[in-house]
């Protein structure tokens, strides 16, 4: 195999319009070694990496490849530099079989392909690779994990010498992620490959990486050895000095405290309509947070409809503060549930409607004195609104503005603030900071954590483990459509978890 190249980009500028996304950052990759590029959303991370890629062509600024100068106009320059990349969102053909996708994605791929002739030669580099993968199956049967090391394998068989992830663990398990950043690693350290990840997890930059570049709003605010540096200097590098919200210290939940939600063999269909989520025995009691972890696509998002009202219920029961509950409008409000859904602006949003009354959905249409009002007062609306967009810091143009003008942190902040503003008894949230900055992660956090600390009982499904394990008192799984295992927090075990995530146990 090839061996691993050293790749440098100098001076990276990149202007759209009056709109500087870089300014005149350097990095530096040598041969045979793991580097990680750290930034918040908006940092710059994936436009220098674009240009160092070819996909778009800098203002200013050069590559150097081993050492020489190399003029990278188009991804096909930097796929004959041997320079790959590895998106977030897998590109693999799901209906073919791994060694089709392989075959195929080569420039020189004959117009006929004698199969027995390229499989003997697949096994044959198989042989040489670190992963073990099924090539023989169809790509939408292989597990998120496998489909990740594949699209590794299939740079690795392109003879790219030189690759970038880009947050390639997001929709892994732990124990896959460790497992396939693991034997990267193995690739780096032999001298075979030279990788360049973006990522946002600390604990993965400091377990893989030799050293890291932060980027923050388009500038390059710090580079070191990883040995060097510790999470709260790179966090620095990455957000400036602005505060960081803590988490209150929790209390304990009361021995006595009453179960806010259960639900009892719960039976839907699931999102083919072909198989069904059943969920028993679930409870979660006042001044806890309940924690389901599970890999996306195991029936946590249909359990989430079910109870907003959004997904027909064919059995079981669902009981809020022991009254049955079948999520109206009225229910909600009188037995004070909240929700917090992912991709708010799609599930959570009225994107036309202003900021103004998004935040008041809840309560537009009740008098001062919470009874049902005669007329809707436009003029309350606004007040209220106004009152909130202080207080939950919810940046915005107007309260007139559309809420789908927003940044995403702002529109959490605006569904936030609608969701906790009042008393909360039961709060549903799932996936609440998915996509967003490392200063409103640590907000939403803290205010998951306070309503939780104000006596609310919480169900937070996250695919997030970090998150869940920061926040949660007890973590069950679901695994294809049910809770399998449960965990109280203090006795958590990420690998037990993340095996039974995968559905091995």
């Amino acid at each position: 195999m090839s061996k691993a190249v050293a790749v440098e980009a100098v001076g990276m500028t990149m202007r759209f319009g009056a709109f500087t996304a870089l300014d005149d950052v350097s990095i530096k990759v040598p041969a045979g070694t793991f580097h990680a590029l750290l930034g918040e959303n908006g940092a710059g991370k994936s436009t220098l990496v674009k240009c160092m890629m070819g996909f778009y062509t800098p203002t200013e600024g050069q590559m150097v490849v081993d050492g020489k100068e190399a003029v990278i106009a188009s991804p096909k320059d930097a796929d004959r530099l041997g320079l790959g990349m590895v998106y977030q969102h897998f590109t693999l053909v799901p209906s073919l079989t791994g060694a089709e996708n392989l075959v195929i994605s080569r420039e020189d791929a004959p117009k006929v392909i004698d199969w027995r002739w390229e499989r003997r030669q697949l096994a044959d580099f198989m042989e040489t690779m670190p992963f073990k993968i099924p090539l023989d199956q169809p790509v939408s049967a292989l597990a998120a994990g496998e489909k990740q090391k594949l699209e590794i394998v299939k740079q690795l068989y392109l003879g790219r010498r030189f690759i970038v992830l880009d947050e390639p663990t997001s929709v892994l398990t732990p124990n896959e992620a460790e497992e396939m950043l693991g034997l990267v690693r193995g690739m780096t350290k032999r001298g075979d490959l030279t990788v360049l990840m973006i990522s946002h997890k600390f604990h993965e930059v400091t377990a893989f990486c030799d050293d890291v570049t932060v980027l923050r709003k388009g500038k390059r605010t710090g580079s070191g050895r990883i040995a060097d540096l510790d999470r709260k200097t790179m966090a620095a590098m990455m957000i400036g000095d602005q505060p960081i919200a803590t988490l209150d210290s929790r209390a304990a939940t009361p021995a006595e405290a009453k179960p806010v939600l259960t639900v009892t063999a719960l039976k839907a269909k699931d999102r083919t309509g072909l198989k069904s989520i059943e969920v028993d025995g679930l409870s979660v009691r006042a001044g806890e947070i309940v924690g389901i972890a599970g890999i996306s696509g195991n029936g946590q998002k249909e359990f989430l409809e079910v109870l907003a009202g959004q997904r027909i219920r064919e059995g079981g029961e669902i009981r809020v503060k022991a009254a049955p509950y079948a999520s109206t409008r009225e229910q909600s409000r009188n037995l004070n549930v909240r929700f917090i859904p992912e991709e708010p602006l799609r599930n959570a949003c009225a994107p036309k409607m202003t900021v103004a009354e998004n935040i008041s959905f809840r309560t537009f249409d009740l008098g001062r004195n919470g009874k049902p009002a005669a007329w809707v007062s436009a003029r309350a609306i606004r007040a209220y609104a106004a009152k909130l967009i202080e207080q939950f810091k919810v940046k915005t143009a107007s309260l007139s503005s559309p809420i789908q003008s927003l940044s995403g942190g702002n529109v959490q902040r605006a569904v936030l603030a609608r969701e906790l503003t009042g008393d909360v008894d039961l709060l549903i949230v799932s996936n609440p900071c998915f996509g967003l900055d490392f200063a409103a992660v640590a907000e939403i956090r803290a205010r998951i954590m306070k309503a939780r600390n104000g006596g609310a009982a919480v169900l937070l499904m996250s695919e997030d483990l970090d998150e869940l394990m920061e926040l949660s008192d007890r973590i069950l799984v679901m695994s294809d459509g049910a809770l399998v295992y449960e965990t109280p927090i203090a006795t958590a075990d990420v690998h037990v978890i993340g095996e039974h995530m995968a559905g091995h146990h």
